[in-house]
């Protein structure tokens, strides 16, 4: 049996950042929490990623997870809105790093791909086939806080599979960048 990983998935997002937390034995994996991060109280753009970076570091230090697993950013033709998700991304990532955790990016197109065989399927059809897989009645009815979950299950079907290039190894990837330049990270 392979040794049990603890594995975060998060949905980065300026408004609401969606998160869950499995168990995975290499073979079946189980919910462990599941919620979201609600950011309205907040006016200012900087509060609000301070709030993501603050939340994923209690999240990490409470369930201890060995690996994030996180959605990419998507496409979009509005730039400030990429930027926006992107700087959500990097503190939630940051905060891994901070932990010396593993970051694994999945595009949003893969993480569908993986939990319903359609890279194209809606947030609901996701959310839907979570349930199934990990074997629970209910998810909670925030799309951010499944599609968090999805990436974390998403990353648990690419380790039983055996495939975890997304990240450990790739001479691009955040993993690599840290052990490559120690002095540039802040501790």
């Amino acid at each position: 049996m392979a040794k049990k990983q603890i594995i975060i998935g998060i949905d980065p997002g300026t408004q609401v950042t969606g998160y869950g937390i499995i168990s995975s034995n290499g073979q079946n994996a189980e919910l462990v929490i599941v919620g979201s991060i609600f950011m309205e109280k907040f006016d200012d753009h900087y509060d609000r990623l301070a709030c993501i970076y603050d939340r994923t570091l209690e999240l990490i230090k409470e369930y201890r997870p060995d690996c994030l697993a996180i959605e990419a950013p998507f496409y979009s033709k509005n730039v400030q809105s990429m930027l926006k998700l992107g700087r959500a991304q990097g503190v939630a990532m940051a905060a891994a790093l901070t932990h010396k955790l593993p970051v694994f990016e999945y595009a949003p197109k893969a993480i569908k791909q993986a939990i319903t065989g359609n890279g194209n399927a809606s947030k609901e059809q996701v959310a839907d086939m979570l349930t199934h897989i990990l074997k629970t009645r209910e998810l909670p009815k925030q799309l951010d806080a499944t599609d968090g979950l999805a990436a974390a299950v998403c990353h648990h079907f690419k380790l039983k599979m055996g495939i975890t290039s997304s990240s450990v190894g790739s001479k691009n990837s955040w993993a690599s960048f840290v052990k490559n330049n120690p002095n540039k990270i802040i501790q």
